[in-house]
């Protein structure tokens, strides 16, 4: 930081580029801050199957040269959210955290029964009514199930009320019938702003639903989807267009889909994915005020 503060006392423009890592966008603010235009970009692999830090440097800084110069295809710059974005982003991952973790601990009280007792414990075995029934197990197994168990309760705790406050962020929004508030309050923070995207190859692009692709000449191969994209997005859109079969039958997208929905099961889950890049399509539309869920065939919640 003193380097560039000295740089742009002296009167030259500083260019950086960093790429995505866990320094999160600290770094990028401060360079920012300090005077430089910095570029920051998602990992990629610059040097084939050699990496070292002298290798990315090289390879970064004649990406960055070039890009001076005017070639605006050799960086991809990532969208930096603002701190406050950043921050509503973060209860939402900070859910699917504890989610992860009250399912670990969980799974590590089946194993420990199933070790040493050759028993097969209820599901959610923490809580109170199931709790009373495994008063018979070994006293020191379930003295370490007690211990397991203090730790789900707490986190179980802190995750029920980060889920209010993430649900009162969306209670008084519209929505359609089959999106939860859970999932819908989850896509408003990984997304940030609706309003970023141009265009729907941009949001249709975003979740990384894009088929692959290997063509040369007049050969055209297609494969499975690329998920270079928020992985998160993709994930809820994918549940959220299993929802929508059932509760939006109308649903303009799936009804031109009728057909292949009903092919069989390879083909149906082929058709999810579809139906999920077009979902997300339907969501920037309706979050933009480009058109109403009327429009796209939608039943609203009552």
């Amino acid at each position: 930081m003193e380097q560039v503060r000295k740089w742009v006392a002296e009167g030259l423009q500083v260019f950086c580029v960093e790429e995505s890592c866990s320094f999160g966008f600290v770094l990028h603010r401060a360079l920012v801050a300090a005077g430089a235009q910095s570029f920051l970009i998602t990992p990629i692999a610059l040097n084939g199957k050699r990496k070292t830090d002298k290798l990315d440097a090289r390879a970064l800084c004649l990406r960055l040269s070039r890009w001076v110069d005017g070639n605006r295809d050799e960086l991809a710059p990532i969208r930096i959210p603002c701190e406050a974005e950043q921050q509503r982003r973060e209860g939402t991952r900070r859910r699917q955290f504890l989610v992860r973790e009250i399912r670990w601990l969980g799974n590590c009280g089946h194993g420990q029964v199933a070790e040493y007792c050759h028993l097969k414990l209820p599901h959610r075995w923490w809580g109170a009514r199931k709790w009373r029934k495994l008063a018979m197990l070994d006293p020191w197994v379930l003295g370490l199930l007690e211990k397991l168990r203090e730790l789900i309760l707490a986190l179980t705790a802190q995750l029920e009320a980060l889920e209010v406050e993430l649900i009162a962020r969306v209670k008084d929004m519209p929505r359609p019938k089959g999106l939860g508030e859970l999932t819908l309050v989850t896509l408003e923070g990984e997304v940030c702003d609706w309003n970023r995207f141009n265009n729907r190859k941009q949001i249709g692009s975003y979740n990384g639903c894009c088929p692959g692709e290997h063509s040369s000449g007049g050969k055209r191969q297609v494969g499975g989807i690329d998920r270079m994209g928020n992985g998160r997005v993709r994930c809820l859109l994918v549940e959220a267009v299993w929802r929508f079969l059932i509760w939006q039958p109308d649903w303009k997208a799936a009804v031109k889909m009728k057909i292949k929905l009903g092919a069989g099961t390879a083909m149906k889950k082929k058709t999810v994915i579809a139906l999920a890049r077009q979902l997300a399509v339907d969501l920037w539309r309706w979050r933009t005020g480009r058109c109403t869920m009327a429009d796209l065939g939608w039943v609203p919640r009552s």
